[in-house]
């Protein structure tokens, strides 16, 4: 039976992991389970699967969850804190750790689960932002397994051969094509993007993701954020990333080689199937997840990205180019001002102004000689100045 710790487990992300080991229970044992505050969520969760550990990151929920769980026969243990996720990821019995906290909290987990040498299911993007260079060397100092979840990611991983670890251009790739739906707002005018309420942002039309990411997706910083990810996890520049929006969502992202071949993965948009991929990989296994149906999608659509409509991409061309910190900041302010937004503190095109603003103040700085505090220190003080954006918002 092979252990696994989600981190992130009442997320979409979580939900669709269990319902692949759901499928799989000859193979897969829920060690730990772990959320922020959905308490109701957990617990349905452990009466179900049954998990050693779980953990509440806010102590008052774990307070409530030991006394929701107090009548199981064996409850799991319930941990608190974030220092509980970092405890979970790297525990003995573990074999997997889905890494789906959202935003640069699942950092830590995340390298103390590559410093244990874990196969990382990697769906919390913002890590590899943060501190690619730090998780990437941990991986492989430690002889962990990183594999990306991210639709996008996992298409390309499909895509490319064993060997792009020795250099993309040694083994004959050209360029990566990272497919992006576009969003709600594929359409828009500027004019009509002014006035978007949280509900409308978070109206994705073909993915059911929850509020943060969807509202990246509307404004394509999540595109700009896996952009960053892609050039750590491939090894390779922004230069040779091109976005494709796709507004199907059917081709997840392509590959194309310098022979004139392009390899896409193609499956219906539903996230078990990245998850069952990198869950059995390098096998195969049933995700539960239709066959795609190429008679009832009929016609697949390509444009190039509109950098005006859409700046936060074009920050995070500029950010993935200045390389360093910038990554970094980017992050933190993007999370500071989609809060706000979701909050109606600002209005939705006030989160590029407030990243754009927060990059201009803190510039990159080498990341060489920085450890994980020194990358947490440049996080905070983003945030402080996002904060502050977003307190005076101007035109």
């Amino acid at each position: 039976m092979t252990g696994i710790t989600i981190l992130g487990a009442t997320g979409s992300i979580g939900a669709s992991t269990l319902d692949v080991v759901a499928r799989h229970a000859d193979r897969y044992r829920v060690v730990a389970l772990t959320a922020n505050r959905d308490v109701a969520g957990l617990a349905e969760q452990c009466r179900r699967f049954r998990p050693t550990y779980a953990v509440m990151v806010d102590p008052d929920a774990a307070v409530r969850l030991r006394h929701d769980l107090a009548d199981l026969p064996n409850p799991p243990e319930v941990l608190a804190g974030p220092a509980a996720l970092e405890q979970v990821a790297a525990l003995p019995d573990v074999d997997v750790v889905m890494a789906a906290v959202v935003g640069a909290a699942g950092l830590l987990p995340t390298l103390a689960a590559a410093t244990a040498g874990k196969r990382i299911l990697l769906a919390n993007k913002e890590a590899l932002v943060v501190a690619g260079a730090l998780l990437m060397r941990a991986v492989a100092d430690h002889g962990a397994v990183l594999l990306p979840i991210d639709s996008e990611h996992n298409a390309i991983f499909q895509c490319l051969p064993p060997r792009y670890r020795d250099g993309l251009a040694a083994v004959g790739v050209e360029r990566i094509l990272l497919t992006a739906s576009g969003g709600p707002f594929r359409d828009a005018t500027p004019a009509e993007l002014v006035d978007v309420t949280p509900e409308q942002a978070c109206a994705h039309p073909n993915w059911s993701m929850g509020r943060k990411i969807s509202v990246d997706s509307a404004t394509m910083m999540n595109k700009g954020l896996e952009l960053i990810e892609a050039c750590w996890l491939f090894d390779t520049s922004p230069a040779r990333i091109q976005v494709v929006v796709h507004p199907q969502s059917v081709i997840h992202s392509l590959v194309q080689y310098i022979d004139g071949s392009v390899l896409a993965q193609l499956g219906n948009p539903d996230m078990r199937t990245p998850i069952a991929h990198a869950l059995a990989w390098p096998e195969r296994m049933v995700s539960g997840v239709a066959p795609l149906d190429l008679f009832a999608v009929g016609r697949l659509d390509f444009q190039p990205p509109d950098l005006t409509r859409f700046p936060c991409l074009r920050l995070a061309y500029e950010a993935a180019a200045a390389g360093g910190t910038a990554p970094a900041v980017l992050n933190a302010a993007n999370e500071v001002a989609v809060a706000a937004f979701l909050d109606r503190r600002i209005g939705f095109t006030d989160i590029a102004r407030t990243v754009e603003r927060t990059l201009d103040r803190l510039p990159p700085t080498a990341i060489r000689d920085q450890g994980v505090a020194d990358l947490l220190a440049v996080d905070r003080e983003a945030r402080a100045i996002a904060e502050q954006s977003v307190a005076s918002p101007v035109a």
